[in-house]
């Protein structure tokens, strides 16, 4: 017959791990409260199972829970870090972005790629309230696991064609510069080079590359450059 005092324990227990549960939540970020990349997805289960089983099981150490939960949660946010700071670490241990409908075609090799199969695009093109392929330009499974639809001008909001005009063309903007680091292969696609990018930031009076947080380049030619500050953000036209 189980005692009271056995009641008492799990309650205290439940108590204090979830205090505890929250308290490293929140320290972990926001980020983690609206996607799982992977390792978090790892970190999660394991939490789970960690804090189920101390709950269950009155027997068990409740200190050595307490330090597990903490430990899980420190890794992460260590791994969370390093994926940061470390562009190539960060493209070896997560998913990458997948392009799996291009101008209303899908991308069988990336599909085979990331092992989803066409039902389970079509799905998530419904979720994301598309019921036609024809209608999307680029679909982007993220490396969340969840879909991004850029939809053709035509069939976007108060669209062109209902008013009969005719659109043009625009695709995915294309990132330069990422925290400071240049995407060299993306320059030369486009077929331009690092001292093109240097003499169009010195036209902004913007001296080194590492102070730019953030930049790309649309189809239109537009040059986006955010310098992380909240105040320097700006589109400069290339075509004038």
């Amino acid at each position: 017959m189980i005692k009271k005092v056995e009641y008492l324990v799990v309650t205290m227990r439940v108590i204090t791990i979830m205090i505890l549960a929250l308290i490293v939540t929140l320290i972990a970020g926001r980020r983690k409260m609206g996607e799982l990349p992977i390792f978090d997805f790892i970190v999660i289960i394991t939490l789970g199972a960690v804090i189920g089983a101390d709950i269950a099981d009155p027997e068990i150490q409740h200190l050595p829970t307490a330090y597990a939960v903490i430990l899980l949660v420190g890794i992460q946010y260590v791994y969370s870090v390093v994926i940061m700071k470390n562009k190539k670490i960060g493209h070896m241990l997560t998913f990458e972005p997948v392009i799996v409908i291009e101008n209303g075609q899908f991308v069988k090799a990336n599909l085979k790629k990331i092992k989803y199969s066409i039902d389970n695009v079509l799905m998530m093109l419904r979720e994301k309230n598309v019921f036609d392929v024809n209608e999307v330009e680029f679909a982007v499974v993220e490396s969340t696991g969840q879909i991004s639809v850029l939809k053709k001008s035509q069939y976007q909001p108060i669209t062109a064609k209902e008013i009969k005009v005719n659109t043009e063309y625009k695709g995915l903007s294309i990132p330069l510069i990422v925290e400071g680091e240049v995407y060299e292969e993306n320059l030369s696609q486009l077929k331009l080079d690092v001292d093109w990018l240097v003499t169009k930031l010195k036209e902004k009076n913007i001296d080194s590359l590492e102070s730019v947080f953030f930049a790309s380049i649309n189809t239109e030619g537009q040059l986006y450059i955010s310098t992380g500050l909240g105040d320097t953000k700006d589109i400069h036209n290339l075509r004038h």
